[in-house]
């Protein structure tokens, strides 16, 4: 009994942690687990990042594994191009992708709700949350731009995100873990956030993906000077993602190569992605395709 899945990574559009709901974009980053049922133990090995914790992934397979009435454990293989702990949302590909690949692997027949709230529920349990991130798990899941309630875990609509447009992403060294995030540092800007959550809803997406990033950088005291660069060079929209250090910036496919230079920085990797529209994914057997 073995399986693979494919859940992707997203961009912050509004950060839930102060005010229970957020919105987010898929982009085609992403992780895939492959998991093969057997043995005692749950065994996990992280391909790029070994040294990375994997309380998550043990959480989301002995759920699913419980769920099946199994008492037995499994293999996790995770392979990824996402950065960890970088505001891409590593943790709710992961999540969606081991519990997608979990359940295929031991026969179980789950609606998308299901997987969402099993992943979720992991997430809280291995304290990579704080809200739930249902924003991030949805945008991860089913692709496209993606507005919650992640208090009532409620998807309030998706869009297909444009796939005409082009995701600049900036990445520092620096890791932000949200298990280690003091919530008490948004309190102050909660009232904005409730603005950009508006537009969010208005479909008005990058407008509140830069007032977000604007805010969120001014409350965690990151330079806001690359985010309003790449402004300054054509892009729609920039800002922080989730609660750092990555900067994203969506942009029109002409102005790509002036947002990138405006927003390269000496130590940190720079990275071109799209959005993502595609639903996350199970198959039988190993991984099909590598990692770009």
């Amino acid at each position: 009994m073995k399986a693979t899945a494919r859940a992707h990574g997203a961009i912050t559009i509004v950060n839930a942690i102060s005010i229970g709901k957020g919105a987010a974009m898929g982009i085609d980053l992403y992780t895939e687990a492959t998991v093969e049922i057997g043995g005692r133990d749950i065994d996990v090995v992280i391909k790029e990042n070994p040294d990375e914790d994997t309380t998550l992934a043990k959480a989301a397979v002995r759920k699913i594994l419980k769920l099946a009435q199994m008492d037995c454990g499994a293999y996790v293989e995770i392979r990824s191009n996402i950065p960890i702990g970088r505001g891409l949302k590593s943790s709710s590909a992961a999540a969606n992708a081991i519990v997608l690949a979990t359940a295929r692997a031991v026969g179980l027949n789950l609606s998308d709700t299901e997987i969402l709230n099993i992943a979720v529920d992991a997430a809280i349990e291995a304290g990579v949350t704080i809200t739930g991130a249902y924003d991030d798990a949805c945008a991860s899941y089913y692709g496209g731009i993606v507005v919650t309630d992640n208090l009532k875990r409620q998807l309030m609509r998706r869009v297909e995100a444009p796939e005409d447009l082009v995701v600049v992403l900036l990445v520092p060294e620096l890791k932000s873990y949200t298990k280690f995030f003091d919530k008490n540092a948004l309190k102050p800007i909660a009232s904005f956030v409730e603005e950009a959550y508006k537009m969010s809803m208005n479909g008005e997406y990058w407008r509140a993906l830069t007032l977000n990033g604007i805010l969120h950088a001014a409350a965690l005291n990151y330079s806001m000077k690359k985010t309003l660069d790449a402004i300054r060079a054509g892009a729609l929209a920039a800002g922080l993602s989730g609660t750092g250090p990555a900067i994203a910036a969506v942009c029109k496919k002409d102005v790509v190569s002036d947002v990138a230079n405006m927003l390269s920085e000496k130590g940190c990797e720079l990275i071109i992605a799209k959005p993502n529209n595609k639903k996350a994914y199970s198959w039988v057997g190993d991984s099909v395709a590598g990692l770009n």
